[in-house]
């Protein structure tokens, strides 16, 4: 009898949730139509604080029984982006509201009714701390050690536990919009207040995510790790799953795997999500993924068995919120290096993360297509910092970060990697390709003679130094092949898109 009504009042609650959020959204919209719109009417910070939890919490994601549960997580996130976009990260409080802290003062005050703008209620707060314990000690923000455990380990899950990534990078997404707009507002007003002491975007949430951290030496490094992570060993130990038994999920029927939808929660799409048993003790843990076997290799076809060089690091989705996270940082840095550390350290410890990797990963960070999602100035100092650690060491040093044809010709493009290895070399050939693909997206690229002589001189170079690491004693006709066909991809494209300046020239000059 007692389990019966446990039953009934978790039903009731989830049922008072869905219910709760849907006139949260409601009283938040209610104003946009109006003219003018009147104030946008947010609850207390406690209650927003919450629904970032309701947003990720196992019982209402991966393993959520009823759609009622589903729809809690789901309106939850909604609600957040309304709040966002309607009302935005500073009149939303969002450094306060989203601040992690330990379980002893895991409880947020807020004022029982507050409006945005200059309609805000300074009143002290009468509401006392809610009795939920997810708004407390069972929350995200008391869970996780800080944002940087968090970040961590959702990149952890991209890797190894798919379905438990589809609800983090949600989760994750809207809280990177949530930095990046936070930043944006605070830099806007530093431009407007010219002679101020005070700085705006020292109040901005990354900040407080950067400063709040550890403050114990080699804390930077950690903060770096954790937009790596990658799920291996190491990675799972320094930032574990933040709620026990996590990647459990409700036990499937292996039919209803097999026909598993995609997760679509904007859509109201659940995937296969409502298709498992209902007892919440039915749980299993998620599978790591599997290499596709030979004969899968073989029943597929051509396109769909091609490799995901993004694999390594979550798939494409995962990448971009990490170079998102590199791009924020790099630009934090850069302007306020007192809340963090100084730019040539900074991507020194980029370069430790980036320089190791594969071949096919490490052309996954520094692509021209993954450089669109940097800022251009760090795009291109990033790009050329790794490529000082590859070059040869006759190449000049640029007097500057700043990117011209002029020091591309000089300093980059005539030049072997430092080693004769196949693999360097490919890198330092990769390196130039971004850089010349950057020059002719922001500043444009003229073909000439000199350009034209340092392209192919580089090339002829890097392709040498490459022939004498294959020249040992005990080397297979296969080894270095792989590399080699990068090298001379890229060695290609360059040619290629040089070859394009030139024509594109000829053609207005005629």
């Amino acid at each position: 009898m007692n389990s019966v009504s446990s039953a009934e009042s978790t039903s009731k609650r989830v049922f008072v949730n869905v219910t709760a959020l849907n006139l949260l959204i409601s009283v938040l919209t209610s104003g946009t139509t109006s003219n003018p719109p009147r104030p946008a009417l947010l609850p207390p910070s406690q209650q927003l604080a919450l629904a970032a939890t309701l947003a990720i919490h196992p019982s209402l994601t991966t393993r959520a029984q009823s759609e009622y549960r589903l729809q809690t997580s789901a309106l939850a996130l909604k609600y957040l982006r309304l709040v966002l976009s309607l009302v935005g990260p500073i009149n939303g409080n969002v450094r306060d509201v989203f601040a992690f802290t330990t379980v002893a003062t895991s409880s947020r005050r807020g004022v029982r009714r507050r409006t945005t703008g200059d309609g805000v209620d300074t009143a002290k707060d009468d509401l006392d701390s809610m009795d939920l314990d997810l708004a407390n000690a069972s929350s995200v923000w008391a869970k996780a050690h800080d944002f940087w455990h968090v970040v961590g380990w959702a990149f952890n899950c991209s890797v190894l536990h798919q379905r438990r990534w589809a609800w983090w990078y949600l989760w994750l997404k809207y809280i990177i919009d949530v930095l990046e707009k936070d930043w944006t507002a605070r830099a806007y007003m530093h431009s407007q207040e010219e002679g101020s002491e005070e700085d705006p975007r020292d109040g901005s949430l990354i900040v407080r995510y950067l400063s709040g951290s550890d403050s114990a030496a080699g804390q930077e490094r950690r903060i770096v790790r954790a937009i790596f992570a990658d799920g291996s060993t190491r990675a799972k130990a320094e930032f574990p799953e933040i709620w026990r038994n996590e990647t459990k999920e409700r036990k499937h029927d292996t039919d209803v795997k097999k026909t598993e939808s995609k997760l679509n929660i904007e859509a109201g799409n659940w995937g296969d999500y409502m298709n498992g048993g209902s007892s919440s003790s039915d749980l299993e843990d998620t599978p790591p993924p599997e290499s596709p076997s030979k004969n899968t290799m073989r029943a597929t076809d051509s396109v769909t068995s091609i490799p995901d060089v993004a694999a390594p690091f979550g798939g494409s989705e995962s990448t971009v919120l990490r170079l998102r996270l590199l791009s924020l940082l790099s630009t934090v840095s850069a302007l306020l290096s007192h809340t963090f550390v100084p730019i040539p350290t900074l991507y020194e410890l980029y370069l430790e993360q980036i320089r190791p990797l594969p071949l096919p990963q490490f052309f996954l960070f520094i692509s021209p297509s993954s450089m669109q999602h940097l800022h251009r100035a760090a795009a291109s100092a990033i790009t050329q910092w790794i490529l000082r650690s590859l070059i040869a060491s006759s190449a000049p040093l640029p007097h500057m970060d700043d990117l011209t044809q002029a020091t591309l010709e000089r300093c980059y493009l005539p030049y072997p990697a430092n080693t004769g290895n196949i693999s360097d070399n490919a890198k330092v050939s990769l390196c130039v390709e971004t850089l010349l693909r950057l020059l002719q997206r922001h500043c444009g690229l003229e073909w000439t003679e000199s350009l034209q002589k340092n392209v192919e001189k580089g090339i002829e170079a890097r392709e040498q130094k490459g022939k004498k690491a294959g020249k040992g004693k005990g080397k297979g006709r296969n080894d270095g092949e792989e590399e080699r066909m990068w090298l001379r991809g890229s060695a290609g494209r360059i040619k290629g898109l040089v070859e394009l300046v030139r024509s594109q020239q000829e053609a207005i000059e005629d």
